[in-house]
């Protein structure tokens, strides 16, 4: 309970700017830190899917939404002046591997330019004490090991979109060790997260939901690669 309280207490009244707000992770973020008092600013395309966690569950009406691209550099300077954010979340990504194949500049323009741009405005924000870059498991190399990843294992990708996210990684760090090292500078860590499950996810190809939605409709389900083997996680889970 002790842990609880303490944690309250740090969100109450910060200033939090989540990027890919309106996306499903991103929902249950807004939704999590509006409850623990913290004043949540999101920018984000429009909700991709219907229906969609963030229109259900009225995740605007607690937060202040701000429907956009964060490969507009300008865009993503003028959210960053009018926020003055405390601390900053990073989920906005192109997250789809089949759709990576399709369209693989947007997937690199989005996950890599993306990112640099959130990178750039940090370095010119006077406010930001925190920021956390949230990019996947699927930025290492895999060499199917069948066994755990670990931090130090190396960075790679064979699709557009898995390499776009070790691009990702990789200008991660290299800002962190070139524009923040000081010690009043802003705090940046990534964090790699593998299949994460739970309400009010809508998007394609997501082997949980379509499971259900295969068996409700009494129809076959197509198992994209059933060799496949995938740590999974709540969306909810600490």
């Amino acid at each position: 309970m002790e842990e609880l309280v303490s944690v309250a207490s740090f969100w109450q009244g910060k200033k939090v700017l989540i990027t890919g707000h309106t996306g499903f992770k991103g929902s249950w973020l807004s939704l999590w830190l509006q409850q623990l008092g913290a004043q949540v600013t999101g920018l984000s395309l429009a909700p991709n899917t219907e229906p969609n966690l963030f229109d259900v569950a009225n995740v605007a009406d607690g937060m202040t939404s701000i429907i956009g691209d964060i490969r507009d550099l300008a865009l993503v300077n003028k959210v960053f002046q009018q926020c003055q954010p405390d601390i900053v979340i990073h989920l906005a990504a192109q997250a789809l591997v089949r759709y990576s194949y399709i369209d693989p500049i947007a997937t690199y323009q989005t996950n890599v330019m993306g990112t640099l741009n959130i990178l750039e405005t940090l370095r010119s924000s006077d406010s930001v004490k925190a920021a956390i870059m949230v990019t996947t498991d699927k930025c290492y190399d895999n060499k199917e090991h069948h066994q755990a990843y670990q931090e130090t294992d190396p960075l790679g990708g064979h699709d557009p979109y898995s390499s776009s996210k070790a691009c990702a990684e990789l200008l991660i760090d290299s800002y962190r060790r070139s524009f923040f090292t000081e010690a009043n500078s802003t705090a940046i860590a990534s964090v790699r997260a593998g299949n994460v499950i739970g309400g009010g996810d809508w998007s394609e190809d997501r082997l949980i939901p379509d499971i259900v939605a295969a068996s409700h409709a009494n129809q076959p389900l197509n198992i994209r690669y059933p060799q496949a083997i995938r740590p999974w996680q709540h969306v909810l889970e600490p």
